[in-house]
């Protein structure tokens, strides 16, 4: 996929073989803000498998570069892309040390619900938080998803079941 789309100070794009060695120092670099929400990849064969998933048909990872530099902000991902009478994905993302607070994952992240509406054409993205995670939920709240309730034990996180709050923004809704 050649996809790059640009806002004011950040652009998306998927990530590429020439991203691997400023990818893999930003998440080094990142792990103690990651702690304990995200086990991000962190070394090469870390790496292989992120590139290695997002070549599925049902997966997009994008990183988030600010335009000035070309540094790496974050990641978001569009996870388990299903179209037909479900249309919608999960959608996962962190932020990179150094470049949180700065307004560049809201950016991002808005470019990534409008690529997942208006060209992909789904009608719904779920965010799935662990409860606590204060910067997740304010990305997802100033992005326009909204609340819908708890799930117990929803993933596993560095080898733990975690509870998570679904949050969600639909096509048609207000953004």
């Amino acid at each position: 996929m050649t996809l790059s789309m640009q806002g004011f100070r950040t652009r998306i794009q998927p990530p590429g073989a020439a991203d691997e060695e400023a990818f893999l120092a930003a998440m080094q670099d990142s792990a103690g803000l990651h702690h304990p929400w995200v086990a991000a990849p962190r070394d090469h064969a870390g790496w292989q498998r992120y590139m290695k998933r997002l070549e599925r048909d049902n997966e997009a990872g994008f990183l988030v570069k600010r335009i000035h530099d070309n540094a790496i902000c974050g990641v978001i991902n569009l996870n388990v892309i299903t179209y037909e009478a479900l249309c919608s994905a999960y959608v996962s993302y962190f932020g990179v040390a150094g470049h949180v607070e700065n307004g560049y994952m809201k950016e991002g992240m808005l470019q990534v619900i409008r690529h997942a509406f208006d060209k992909l054409g789904l009608h719904r993205l779920e965010a799935n938080i662990q409860p606590g995670n204060m910067a997740s939920i304010g990305l997802a709240q100033s992005t326009g998803f909204q609340y819908e309730g708890l799930s117990p034990r929803f993933l596993k996180i560095r080898g733990k079941w975690r509870d998570h709050e679904r949050w969600a923004v639909l096509a048609d809704s207000d953004r």
